[in-house]
């Protein structure tokens, strides 16, 4: 970014702060945590934040310091990103460590906690700050799924408060209670209801899950609290006490659960060389995907629709701290964030964008805008409107490195496992050969013989549009555009097409996808000129015409000459014989 754009960016955010006024943010002053990140990666973290920009001097008085670029940047507006950025998890890491219970006498819980009480055991909860490397993907509307990790690390809270009944005393009989042990004897991480990773007592558990071979699953924190409480029974007899000592123990599961779906990408590429050199290569997945590189250098890549944002989970903003008598809530010391990802304006995008591959076709799955999933102050170029989520791209470049091909997921870390179909990845790109000619003609309309064949073995090639893959049979997709007409040629190669204006007619064979055909064929065109008088017929009949439509004429001029011979003065004919 230089000068004059930053510049242009500051005006226009310094306009909006008038308008706006100042609002303090909720998260953390970047520059003020660090949990592993610069200023400016801090900066770029709060998506959700109210972006009511204030001038670089406001912020000195304010701070009594000056603030970067970025910085400045993000005050006013949200920061995306063409690849899940890391920022997240390394924020959601170290902010993690913050996290702290209460004790004994006091539970530390976000507001959203699923609180369970028992006799001794109260407001105790299992709830989970984060599941990361992990992507909240925005589909649509009533779908966006948590993508994560098939390796990840589930980090959760736990904590709960003990209720130590009150002492009583009534006549010579005493009693008390004192705790004498309380712990989390285990936490678990199930994934839809099997054990996956466990270990010991801790409040704030990271646990390491490893999932294979799963498309969406229901993870669950589980937490098994127990405490152990004294009763004390003192009878005084006189000259002696007696002394009853019992112990009572409880125990309670807590959890919490969150749907996610596993993100285990794998890619089915498919291969073709132009006739001139260039290679065509045709990349299905099943899972959103980021983009993919077809070289080594990482010079010629594709995009996908998907772009990225970070923002906090606003569930953990404040926590609640309640004990025996009383709750307050206070500002949380450790805020979650994660990546999103939405179809973005822009679309899929080849790269370099002037020199770079060609996109020839995309296949993908009509949605609606995902716009009413992204919440408030998210300020980001989501399409507005229906768009198409490619799950298949098909591009032509100069060069592609297939050993380098590299096919990057929208969850950080995870790149696709290169799958070769089972039908094979190559396919064989042939010329094609496109003629036309007039066959037939009159002065009101001429016959046109459209033919198409292998332009290397002569074979015919049948067009049959309606023809779906497999790949075989003696017809394909495609067709061939002539005199604003769409036509497909029959077995022999041909087709027949009339025309009724004069002119230089071009016809066009648009071939299927080469990804259906095998061997496939590039686009090929033929030109054919007709007119009337084009031919010794064509003159012959314009002259029939022309004396045709002047014989009235010829006719009513004998006529009038006759007629003057007859009623007229001699000498005039004399004269003029």
């Amino acid at each position: 970014m230089n000068h004059r754009e930053l510049s242009v960016i500051m005006a226009g955010l310094l306009a909006t702060s008038l308008v706006t006024g100042i609002v303090a943010a909720d998260p953390p002053r970047p520059g003020t945590e660090g949990n592993g990140l610069t200023e400016n990666e801090s900066a770029t973290l709060w998506s959700r934040d109210a972006d009511n920009y204030i001038t670089q001097e406001e912020y000195r008085q304010r701070y009594g310091e000056n603030r970067s670029a970025v910085h400045q940047v993000a005050n006013g507006t949200d920061v995306t990103f063409k690849q899940p950025p890391a920022t997240a998890s390394t924020w959601t890491r170290n902010d993690f460590e913050d996290l702290n219970a209460g004790g004994p006498d006091t539970s530390v819980h976000p507001p959203h906690a699923d609180l369970e009480d028992g006799v001794f055991i109260e407001d105790a909860h299992a709830t989970i700050f984060a599941v990361q490397p992990s992507t909240r993907g925005h589909l649509e509307s009533g779908e966006n799924p948590l993508y994560i990790a098939p390796n990840g690390t589930m980090r959760g809270f736990v904590d709960y408060r003990v209720r130590v009944p009150n002492g009583s005393s009534s006549g010579n009989r005493t009693i008390s209670w004192s705790l004498t042990e309380h712990e989390i004897e285990e936490v678990r991480l199930k994934k839809d209801g099997e054990t996956i990773a466990e270990r010991d007592e801790a409040h704030t558990p990271a646990l390491d899950y490893q999932i294979e071979d799963d498309w969406s699953a229901n993870l669950t924190l589980e937490a098994e609290i127990s405490v152990r409480l004294k009763k004390t029974v003192r009878t005084d007899l006189g000259d002696r006490t007696d002394v009853d000592v019992t112990y009572r123990t409880e125990s309670r599961n807590v959890s919490d659960s969150i749907a996610v779906e596993i993100y285990d990408l794998s890619a089915y590429p498919y291969y073709a060389e132009y006739p001139n050199g260039d290679a065509g290569v045709a990349i299905f997945q099943s899972r959103p995907w980021q983009g993919y590189t077809l070289t080594e250098d990482g010079e010629a890549r594709v995009r996908g629709i998907w772009r990225f944002y970070t923002a906090r989970n606003t569930n953990w903003d404040t926590l609640v701290r309640s004990n025996r008598t009383d709750s307050a809530t206070v500002e949380s010391d450790a805020i979650p964030v994660y990546v999103h990802a939405y179809p973005s304006r822009i679309g899929p995008r080849a790269e370099p964008v002037r020199d770079g591959p060609e996109l020839i076709e995309t296949w993908g799955t009509d949605r609606l805008s995902p716009v009413g999933t992204i919440g408030e102050n998210i300020n980001i170029d989501i399409v507005n409107q229906s768009y198409t989520t490619t799950y298949g791209v098909a591009v032509r470049a100069e060069n592609v490195d297939r050993e380098a091909l590299h096919v990057a997921g929208i969850v950080r870390g995870v790149n696709a496992s290169i799958v070769e179909p089972d039908a094979g990845s190559e396919r064989q790109l042939h010329r094609s050969n496109l003629t036309v000619q007039v066959i037939q003609q009159n002065q009101s309309q001429a016959t046109l013989r459209v033919e198409l064949r292998d332009n290397q073995t002569g074979a015919p090639i049948a067009l049959d549009n309606s023809r779906q893959y497999p790949i075989g049979g003696t017809t394909r997709n495609g067709y061939i555009t002539v005199a604003d007409q769409r036509v497909e040629t029959n077995a022999s190669g041909v087709a027949i097409v009339t025309i009724d204006e004069p002119g230089i007619y071009t016809a066009r064979y648009h071939p299927g996808s080469w990804l259906g055909h095998d061997p496939a064929y590039v686009s090929d065109t033929a030109t054919a000129r007709w007119h009337p008088l084009g031919t010794i017929d064509g003159w012959f009949a314009l002259v029939f015409e022309v004396g045709w439509q002047l014989l009235p004429f010829f006719v009513m001029f004998y006529a009038g000459k006759r007629i003057l011979r007859m009623l007229g003065p001699e000498d005039i004919f004399q004269r003029n014989p």
